[in-house]
């Protein structure tokens, strides 16, 4: 099969032990980011399977009205990115491994150095005493405060574990089901969204980006939060009302940020609004980028290529397509 990798930007992929499951399929790895309609279609209009690199192209049905021997989308992890009805009104299979049974630790740990970093001031101590200078601020101390976790699925339970060996007081918030396993793991569940908001020293969002939790952070959440409080996002951009955080540090509540994630990735030319604060320290989306994690996801993305094409597809997300 005619097989493109999109948005490989450190052209990771062919130095995977992974890559070599692909050795029989004619594979072309790309490493800018496109998403202009009529450069992907003209770049991908031979391609039978393609590879997406979780979120980082939107696959929608202008696109794919123009790739008509597109047969295969193969990847790892959620889809808000592609149209699933368009796929399957075109015959297009989408097979995509949940993993459902482990959590993402590289984005677990991710979080937890946005969280020392911010507490620390580490990229600011870092920056100063490059240029000449030396300690330019006082951090703050962990042990003992609150850690608040929005949403408590598997990445959060093990950001929720660190932080109880760390010696702080764990607090949850969260939908009623998942709230129940928070308090079941003996941590403690807030009484309201406004108390766990204006209780909580650290607050990380731990929450997958759908219709219902689109927005679900807004701005009168922010204003409840303390000065002093750092708020956390290794999750997806979009689940903060656009613009509220920007604003409430400027209004000092929270007092600190420390994002991953944005809402049109990615962000170039330093142009993005949080980018120019000083009291933020923002990553380029790196929860998931580590070679390990890179040589479990695409294990799992080549082994449905290879199903595929063996007439036995896996992971299937539109079996209708099928018909």
């Amino acid at each position: 099969m005619k097989v493109a990798v999109l948005d490989d930007y450190h052209n990771t992929v062919p130095s995977l032990a992974a890559f070599k499951k692909l050795a029989a399929h004619d594979v072309k790895v790309w490493n800018d980011h496109l998403q202009d309609t009529d450069a992907l279609a003209a770049r991908l209009k031979e391609v039978e399977a393609l590879v997406l690199i979780r979120e980082r192209t939107k696959i929608r049905a202008p696109l794919l009205e123009r790739l008509p021997k597109l047969k295969l989308i193969s990847q790892r992890s959620v889809y808000p990115h592609i149209d699933i009805e368009a796929c399957t009104r075109r015959g297009v299979l989408v097979c995509s491994n949940m993993h459902t049974g482990s959590p993402s630790y590289s984005t677990a740990e991710m979080t937890w150095a946005l969280i020392l970093a911010a507490a620390r001031e580490i990229p600011q101590n870092v920056a100063a005493l490059k240029a000449g200078k030396w300690q330019v601020g006082v951090g703050s101390t962990l042990r003992g405060k609150t850690l608040g976790i929005f949403g408590y699925g598997r990445i959060a339970g093990e950001v929720a574990k660190v932080g109880a060996a760390m010696g702080l007081r764990v607090l949850v918030w969260a939908r009623e089901d998942s709230r129940k396993k928070a308090q079941a793991d003996g941590y403690a569940v807030a009484a309201s969204k406004e108390e766990f908001f204006a209780t909580s020293d650290v607050l990380s969002l731990h929450l997958r980006l759908v219709d219902a939790t689109r927005g679900i952070v807004t701005a009168a959440d922010l204003a409840h939060m303390k000065p002093t409080a750092i708020f956390v996002n290794t999750s997806r951009a979009p689940l903060v009302v656009p613009g509220a955080l920007e604003a409430a540090l400027k209004a000092g509540r929270p007092g600190k940020a420390a994002v991953d994630v944005y809402d049109e990735e990615p962000v170039l030319g330093g142009k993005h609004p949080l980018l120019a604060m000083d009291n933020v320290i923002c990553t380029p989306h790196l929860g998931y980028v580590t070679r390990d994690e890179y040589e479990l996801q695409f294990s799992d993305i080549f082994d449905q290529i290879n199903a595929f094409a063996a007439g036995k597809p896996i992971n299937v997300v539109n079996p209708q397509a099928l018909k």
